[in-house]
């Protein structure tokens, strides 16, 4: 077996993500280990995830800074102290600078409530519902400076039904990232999807519609 790849984890709040990524890691199904977990706020319920799961935490409050760039100049230095393999985003609820984004490109991953490229940004659930779609979903791409706009890994797809409010249709999308975004993290740890010159390749092809698919009972 290859050596684990080794993640940090940025969030900003209650981290069910992450929460579903430790659970993989303790169960054996994901060849990962969790280095640290970094929160942008004191009090996000998902620190306590980590300190549970005894991985370690730390806090790099963005208040305590006075611009964007700043903060990004920090939680950088602290990130590249700990020398993590990817960087998972997970429910980290903050715009991050070109530089940022550019020193960990092909490195750091993001989910998004949306068949991307379909409703960037946020309130994605009810934009769904008063665009009157049949389906809805969640993504997990690569980071680039665009927002929400990075190569795609891996999909998963739900039908919207007729009885759905935003928070019915939000829950059930919840279901598929805690599917989709450890499956993500375990093709990259074996190599399966690699990024590069901003091609996602898997089994070292372009990766095609299909297999940025991913196929689960609903």
């Amino acid at each position: 077996m290859t050596s684990p790849i080794k993640l940090v984890v940025l969030i900003s709040g209650n981290g069910s993500n992450l929460q579903a990524i430790i659970d993989e890691i303790e169960s054996g199904q994901l060849n990962a280990t969790i280095e640290c977990v970094i929160s942008n706020r004191p009090n996000a319920p998902g620190l306590q995830r980590a300190a549970k799961a005894n991985i370690k935490t730390q806090i790099v409050d963005h208040q305590d800074y006075n611009s964007r760039e700043a903060f990004d100049q920090a939680l950088m230095e602290t990130i590249d102290q700990i020398k993590p393999e990817l960087i998972v985003l997970a429910g980290f609820m903050r715009i991050l600078s070109d530089p940022f984004v550019k020193h960990y490109i092909g490195r750091m991953i993001n989910i998004h409530p949306s068949l991307l490229p379909k409703y960037q940004g946020l309130n994605t659930h009810q934009r769904v519902l008063d665009a009157g779609e049949s389906e809805h979903g969640a993504t997990v791409h690569y980071v680039i400076p665009e927002l929400d706009s990075g190569p795609i890994i891996l999909q998963a797809r739900i039908p919207v039904h007729s009885d759905d409010d935003a928070t019915k249709l939000a829950a059930r999308v919840h279901e598929l990232e805690h599917k989709i975004y450890p499956e993500s993290i375990r093709r990259i740890a074996a190599s399966q999807v690699v990024f590069s010159k901003g091609v996602v390749y898997f089994n070292e092809q372009p990766i095609s519609f299909g297999q940025q698919q991913y196929k689960w009972n609903q």
